[in-house]
């Protein structure tokens, strides 16, 4: 559903590019806020898996580390491990259980300097793609946000591993 939702709201943004003559303005306009949608979606689908897990984050500063490794895919990932030091291959739970929170802030710091980089250039790349007239926008506004999301999903399951049997 998460992967379903991001690929048709950046297919429907790039869609309006096609509308003659107000196409790009309208484009450009949607894209900010998609991309903020977006973001926000994809907090909402990190913590979620959290939650299927059995793994309660209550604390802000774990709840950033969770959702910057899981978006940030492997990058995420090879830091939290070189920072924390004691990880392993399903670091989701270990970080929410184990690492203190002054790591985690050290952690934070690098994560989130990586996630405006990366994250930034992306969306700044897939916004001008998805301006890109007659339809063309909304091939790649939906494929580069399907790319995007089958990402965090790869990611979050490094991350927690394969989903339970139940639900906690």
């Amino acid at each position: 559903m998460y992967v379903s939702a991001l690929t048709g709201a950046g297919a429907a943004v790039g869609g309006t590019a096609a509308a003659p003559g107000v196409g790009t303005g309208v484009a450009l306009a949607l894209s900010a806020g998609e991309a903020l949608s977006s973001l926000q979606l994809s907090a909402l689908f990190a913590l979620s898996i959290a939650e299927v897990h059995g793994v309660r984050i209550d604390e802000v500063e774990r709840r950033r580390t969770v959702v910057m490794g899981i978006m940030l895919g492997g990058s995420g990932s090879a830091t939290i491990t070189k920072v924390a030091e004691r990880t392993g291959q399903h670091w989701g739970r270990h970080v929410v259980a184990k690492v203190p929170v002054a790591t985690l802030r050290q952690i934070n710091m690098v994560l989130g300097r990586n996630f405006i980089t990366k994250y930034g250039t992306k969306q700044g790349i897939v916004v001008l793609g998805r301006v890109a007239p007659f339809g063309i926008g909304a091939v790649i506004g939906g494929g580069a946000n399907a790319a995007l999301a089958a990402l965090a999903v790869r990611a979050s399951r490094r991350a927690f591993g394969p989903p339970p049997p139940s639900w906690p």
